[in-house]
């Protein structure tokens, strides 16, 4: 397993953007003749009004690359040393000599845990030899210095690997990748570093799936086409945002900028198919939580009322305006 996903790690090609966000060849050459930005940046709202894009710069502009020439789609990033724009790059590992982003993250991920386990083994295996020869019970013989060699090598390399296959794990569970946790992205709202998370579960099946059975294999099995991810800022249905966009003005971004409204694809229904459910079960405590206050506060104002018919009516007057609120 070790070897399979090291593999599979180092000969999957970094996923690139699908010609949809490559510009036409009109709206290419009338963006090489502009030399204003604030020109470029119309022509590229235009050819982004229909991409599934929620982030910008930190200017609030249209993430372009001149180096491919296309919108960069949400999280995707232009890796100097490959020289192509990676979908959801994470980073370039010189161990691996390639990019890791979306097509071979959990492969990168599982080559770490597998190697984690490796040098685990050959540190305990080697353990019993080790304190032999720390206890000068090993023969005096040169394969003493192998075993001291094996021991503090499997032990270095079980540390390194440690912090590091950690800070992924929890870069999972944020839904962050490396140079998202550096750099927060920019939303309409501004920048967020929460904004792709869905909740610790919701995260781990975008990156594995929802078969859990293939989690620990070398296989592909993330959720979503890498171009488009679900945000915690966007959970309404197509059908919500289409209305909305249409009954409410476009949000300018910076100067007067409208940011492109874009529908959710079915993968981001699919993981966030349960918002809904959540958002009822959180009225329906609230609810609770009122009737119970109410109950609370009646019995302590009771007695009250009995033996002071005076200030009846204002503890009356309490009563109501605490329950309706």
């Amino acid at each position: 397993m070790f070897v399979w996903s090291y593999w599979k790690t180092i000969f999957t090609p970094p996923a690139s953007p699908s010609n949809e966000f490559c510009l036409s060849k009109a709206d290419k050459e009338q963006y090489e003749r502009e030399e204003r930005p604030e020109s470029q940046q119309e022509i590229l709202r235009k050819a982004a009004k229909d991409l599934p894009i929620y982030t910008t710069t930190a200017s609030r502009a249209i993430r372009y690359c001149d180096r491919c020439q296309l919108i960069k789609p949400d999280r995707c990033h232009h890796c100097s040393a490959c020289d192509v724009c990676v979908l959801k790059m994470d980073h370039h590992c010189p161990w691996v000599n390639n990019c890791v982003g979306f097509s071979n993250y959990k492969f990168f991920l599982l080559f770490l845990m597998y190697s984690l386990l490796y040098c685990l083994f050959v540190a305990a295996t080697v353990l019993q030899y080790f304190i032999k020869f720390w206890t000068n019970e090993l023969p005096d013989t040169q394969a003493k210095f192998h075993v001291l060699f094996l021991f503090f090598v499997a032990a270095m390399f079980f540390i390194s690997i440690l912090s590091l296959f950690s800070y992924h794990c929890w870069l999972v569970g944020k839904n962050r990748s490396t140079i998202e946790a550096f750099r927060a992205p920019t939303f309409r709202n501004g920048p967020d570093k929460n904004g792709f998370s869905l909740g610790c579960s919701k995260n781990l099946r975008e990156v594995f799936g929802d078969e859990t059975k293939y989690w620990l294999l070398p296989i592909f099995t993330s959720l979503g086409d890498g171009c488009n991810f679900p945000t915690r800022l966007v959970i309404m249905d197509p059908e919500q945002l289409a209305v909305s966009s249409q009954n409410e003005p476009a949000k300018s971004c910076g100067t007067s900028q409208p940011f492109p409204a874009k529908p959710l694809s079915e993968s981001q229904n699919r993981l966030l198919a349960s918002e809904s459910q959540w958002a009822e079960s959180g009225s329906e405590e609230e609810n609770v939580k009122s009737v119970g206050m109410f109950l609370l506060i009646f019995n302590l104002t009771f007695p009250l009322l009995q033996s002071k018919p005076i200030i009846s009516s204002n503890c009356s007057r309490l009563v109501i305006f605490v329950a309706i609120s």
